[in-house]
């Protein structure tokens, strides 16, 4: 399955933004999906998941209360809603999809992932 991540970009901190993953040249419905993102200098960290039926989801703390992941299985699309964005949310942020119906949500955890898009978040 090959993933489009798209919606990133620049705003201030407080704002919003929605971003989208669209998958395509697979079985979309059938896969668990995660959000994770990328810091200069840091380690890609997990951010979000949803399970291939919409079960969960499953966030990482520093989104619990501010990001929303969703997906629409018709529309072959996830997104993250991303509300009360901070300076520490800038970040590459990737979108993943894990054919396993258990397991982690950990980077280590997925077997294709999206191009990243990029979100920064001036103070």
């Amino acid at each position: 399955v090959q993933l489009q991540a798209s919606g990133g970009g620049l705003v201030q901190a407080g704002d919003s933004l929605r971003l989208s993953c669209t998958a395509s040249g697979g079985t979309f419905s059938s896969y668990a999906m995660g959000w994770l993102r990328q810091s200069p200098g840091k380690e890609r960290e997990f951010v979000a998941a949803i399970s291939w039926s919409g079960d969960g989801p499953y966030y990482a703390d520093s989104a619990k209360g501010r990001f929303t992941i969703s997906r629409d299985n018709r529309k072959n699309t996830m997104y993250l809603q991303m509300n009360s964005l901070k300076p520490e949310d800038t970040a590459v942020y990737y979108c993943a999809a894990r054919k396993r119906v258990t397991g982690g949500w950990s980077s280590g955890e997925y077997d294709y992932w999206g191009q990243g898009t990029l979100v920064t978040v001036s103070s």
